[in-house]
């Protein structure tokens, strides 16, 4: 496979969402996404996209639900990847499910291992356990939902991925800690990073000013900086990864080490 067939083209669609209203934010996306009028192999929702972040789970939905539906059919007529997380009920829990799915309509999925308990999260969901990574052609995708970015030590490279992707509703008056922490994780990781967040403001009151971006392995920006309601799209390159991974092989000197999660 040659080199330039190992790139892949990203697009993240960084929106308001309407609060607790799944079909009219199925609507406003399904009209974001047709627009993109480029191939791309990869589109990025924000975190509880069909919801906005609300505790109230008689939003959730199941594995067979219409907006898990409704996600196979975007995948199937942009012939792309389409992912963001959502409320899944399930055998007696909810979670904070990021979904990936497939244009062959395989479907993967990663449930938010750190819930952000300052909004009360852990009260109604339940945490996943499992470090989650996708493929898609040959690169290697960590699934990542919003609060995790705090916590490097679950990040850390294990030479197991090429991306770090993370979807998010965090809001503006932290926007500092979220655009320094995604460029830190980038850089210690030797990792491009794919990050998508909302604008407007929620039923909470509370602000979101966006700042989606896509990082490369050096911690630097390649898409322009917005905190409107955008598509970003770039292109990530498998040999300018491989290249800036052999040229600063910080990892081979990394402490080695077991994570243990108490439950």
């Amino acid at each position: 496979m040659s080199l330039e067939k190992e790139n892949i083209s990203i697009a993240i669609i960084q929106s308001k969402l309407i609060w607790e209203d799944r079909s009219k934010n199925r609507s406003i996306f399904e009209d974001q996404i047709l627009s993109i009028a480029q191939d791309v192999d990869l589109i990025v929702l924000p975190e509880m996209f069909s919801t906005a972040f609300t505790m109230n789970t008689e939003c959730a939905e199941t594995m067979e639900g219409e907006t898990i539906q409704w996600m196979h059919k975007m995948a199937g007529k942009k012939n792309a990847v389409i992912c963001g997380s959502l409320i899944i009920s399930e055998e007696d829990n909810f979670f904070n499910r990021l979904i990936w799915i497939s244009p062959d309509g395989s479907i993967e999925y990663y449930d938010k291992r750190h819930l952000f308990s300052f909004a009360q999260e852990d009260q109604y969901f339940a945490a996943g356990n499992q470090r989650k990574i996708v493929t898609l052609n040959s690169w290697r995708i960590n699934l990542n939902i919003c609060y995790d970015l705090r916590f490097p030590v679950a990040l850390r490279l294990k030479d197991d991925y090429d991306c770090l992707l993370f979807v998010a509703n965090w809001p503006s008056k932290r926007s500092h800690h979220w655009k320094t922490l995604l460029q830190a994780r980038a850089i210690e990781n030797l990792s491009y990073v794919i990050a998508c967040n909302r604008v407007g403001q929620d039923d909470n009151n509370l602000d979101y000013s966006g700042d989606s971006v896509v990082l490369g392995p050096d911690g630097m920006g390649l898409t322009p900086p917005s905190n409107e309601s955008t598509i970003l799209i770039t292109t990530l390159s498998k040999d300018s990864l491989l290249t800036y991974r052999n040229q600063f092989a910080f990892a081979a000197d990394a402490d080695s080490f077991t994570l243990a999660k108490t439950q």
